[in-house]
C-alpha cells in the first residue's frame, strides 16, 4: 500500500519530504521553498529524530544535514540505504562542500550532495528529477534480483571468482545513480558492462549514448559533447544538439576517459557537480539528467599524479569502481567463453573444436584479451572449415602467431608476455603494434579508413599491417 500511495504522490505532484537540519535559518528557509511547491513536509533539528520519523512512516525524499546533531547526515544515509528505507532518495547538504564528504555520501547512495543554502532554480531542477524518476519507477514492473542476475549470467560469460565480482558490481551500480569508472585492459569487454548497466537500472528505457573520445579531434570534444549553436565557429552551418543532450534521461558513457585533454576536463566537471551546461556558441543553461559511466584503460591515479588528469574529476567518477580483470587472470574462464564465442561466430552452421585445442588456448597469456580470442576463433574457424584442431592453432603462423603460456612464467602486464617474453624488445613492439590496430578496429566499429587515420596511417599501410598480424 506504501508503494501505492507513493505513486499516486509522484503522479500529482507532490512528495513527502524530511528536512534535517540543525541550524535553524537554513531549516526554515528550505522548508519554505519546499512548502511552496506543495510537498508535504516534516522538519526535525537533528538526525535522532529524523530516524524516529523514518521508523514510523515512509518518505519520499530527505534532506540531511552532513553536520547533524546525534546522528549526521551521512549516518541516516547509510541506515536509509541499508534497507531501513532504501527506496528513498537522500540529498545530503554541507555548508562547506567538502569533496572527500560528497564523495562518500555519493558511494553510499546519496542521490546527490548540494552546498547550503540550495539556491531556487537548484531545488527546482532537483525536484524535477526526483519526481521524474520516481514516476519512472512506479510504472515500470519490478525485476526480481534473480531476474536480473540471468541477464547478466547471459552476456558475461564465465563463473571464475574474478568474473563474479564483476557481475556483483554490475548488479549495486544498476540499483544506483551514481557515476561508475570501469577500468581495464583493452579487449576486456568495457563497452559490454557499461551497457549491461545502464540496461539494467531504472534508465534502462531512456538513451544510452557512447562517446568514444579517440575519435573525435581536440577541436570538436567539446561540440560533440556539448552541442553548438547555429554560427558559433567556421563550418558551424545550424544549430545542433551534444551528446549530453542526447542522453537526456539516460546514460552517457564516456569511453577511453583518460584521453580526454585537460582543458575539457574542467568543463565536464562542471557538468557532473552542477548537471548543467551550456552549448558552444550559447549562453542558456541546459540541464544534464544522465547518469554517467566512463571506462579507462590506465590507472587514473598515475595521471592524476603526473597533473594530466584533474583531481577533482576523478573523484567525482570514480564514485564506484569496476575493475574487468584480463583474460590471464581468468584463464579457467576460456573453455565456456570459447563455447560461448564459437555459437556465435557459426551462427546456424556446424563447428566444431577438439581438446586439445582448448587446452591450448588456455595456456595463452591473450594480450588482447576477449577480444583477442574471438577473432583468433573466428579465423580458426573459418580457415578449419568449421573445425578447429591444435595443429591449426600452432601451425598457421599466419593465423596464430603467438606462443603457449609456460607454466612457471610471470606474466608482464605490458608487453603481455612473460618476463623471458618481456626482453625480446622486437615481439613486444609487435605485439604493441596488434593491440593498437585492434582497438582502432574496434573503435571505428570496423572501418580501416576511419581506424587508419585514427592512427595517422595511410590506408594502405593499415591494410598491410592487419595482414601482417592475420586481422585483415
Amino acid at each position: 500500500m506504501a508503494k501505492v500511495l507513493a505513486s499516486i504522490r509522484v503522479i500529482d505532484g507532490s512528495m513527502r519530504i524530511l528536512v534535517v537540519d540543525h541550524e535553524k535559518v537554513h531549516r526554515a528557509n528550505l522548508a519554505e521553498k519546499l512548502g511552496a511547491r506543495g510537498h508535504q513536509l516534516t522538519v526535525v533539528p537533528d538526525g535522532e529524530q529524523a530516524l524516529k520519523q523514518l521508523r514510523a512512516e515512509p518518505f519520499d525524499l530527505v534532506f540531511a544535514d552532513s553536520k547533524a546533531s546525534k546522528l549526521d547526515g551521512i549516518e541516516l544515509l547509510q541506515w536509509i540505504k541499508g534497507g531501513g528505507r532504501s527506496d528513498t532518495h537522500v540529498v545530503v547538504m554541507s555548508a562547506n562542500g567538502s569533496i572527500p564528504v560528497a564523495v562518500k555520501a555519493v558511494k553510499l547512495g546519496a542521490y546527490d550532495f548540494l552546498k547550503k543554502p540550495i539556491p531556487a532554480e537548484t531545488l527546482q531542477r532537483l525536484l524535477g528529477e526526483i519526481q521524474r524518476e520516481r514516476l519512472a519507477v512506479a510504472e515500470t514492473p519490478r525485476r526480481t534480483r534473480a531476474e536480473q542476475r540471468v541477464d547478466i549470467d547471459r552476456e558475461i560469460i564465465g563463473d571464475s571468482d574474478a568474473i563474479e565480482r564483476v557481475k556483483r558490481m554490475i548488479l549495486i551500480a544498476a540499483k544506483t545513480d551514481a557515476n561508475v569508472l570501469v577500468q581495464g585492459e583493452t579487449g576486456v569487454g568495457k563497452d559490454l558492462v557499461a551497457s549491461l548497466i545502464h540496461r539494467q537500472s531504472h534508465r534502462h528505457r531512456a538513451p544510452y549514448v557512447k562517446v568514444g573520445r579517440t575519435l573525435l579531434p581536440p577541436s570538436l570534444i567539446e561540440s560533440e559533447l556539448y552541442g553548438h549553436e547555429e554560427g558559433s565557429f567556421t563550418g558551424a552551418d545550424q544549430h545542433r544538439s551534444g551528446r549530453f543532450e542526447l542522453a537526456e534521461g539516460g546514460t552517457i558513457y564516456l569511453d577511453d576517459i583518460d584521453d580526454i585533454p585537460m582543458e575539457q576536463q574542467a568543463k565536464l566537471l562542471r557538468v557532473i557537480e552542477e548537471k548543467v551546461f551550456e552549448r558552444v556558441g550559447g549562453t542558456d543553461l541546459i540541464k544534464a539528467n544522465v547518469r554517467i559511466v566512463a571506462s579507462t584503460k590506465l590507472n587514473l591515479l598515475d595521471k592524476v599524479a603526473e597533473r594530466t588528469f584533474r583531481q577533482d574529476l576523478y573523484y567525482r567518477l570514480d564514485v564506484l569502481r569496476l575493475r574487468i580483470p584480463p583474460l590471464r587472470k581468468r584463464l579457467e574462464d576460456v573453455p565456456v567463453l570459447t563455447r560461448h564465442l564459437l555459437i556465435r561466430i557459426a551462427g546456424d552452421k556446424p563447428y566444431a573444436i577438439d581438446d586439445d585445442a582448448v587446452d591450448l588456448l588456455c595456456r595463452h597469456n591473450w594480450p588482447g584479451n576477449v577480444r583477442e580470442l574471438y577473432h583468433a576463433l573466428e579465423r580458426g574457424w573459418l580457415v578449419g572449415g568449421g573445425h578447429i584442431t591444435a595443429d591449426l592453432l600452432q601451425s598457421d603462423l599466419g593465423l596464430f602467431d603467438w606462443e603457449p603460456l609456460e607454466e612457471d612464467e610471470t606474466l608482464d602486464p605490458i608487453a603481455g608476455k612473460s618476463g623471458r617474453g618481456a626482453s625480446d624488445f622486437k615481439t613486444a613492439m609487435e605485439q604493441a603494434e596488434r593491440q593498437l590496430l585492434v582497438k582502432a578496429l574496434e573503435e571505428s566499429g570496423g572501418n580501416k579508413t576511419a581506424a587508419a587515420q585514427s592512427l595517422g596511417m595511410k590506408t594502405s599501410t593499415f591494410r598491410d599491417r592487419l595482414a601482417k598480424h592475420g586481422l585483415s
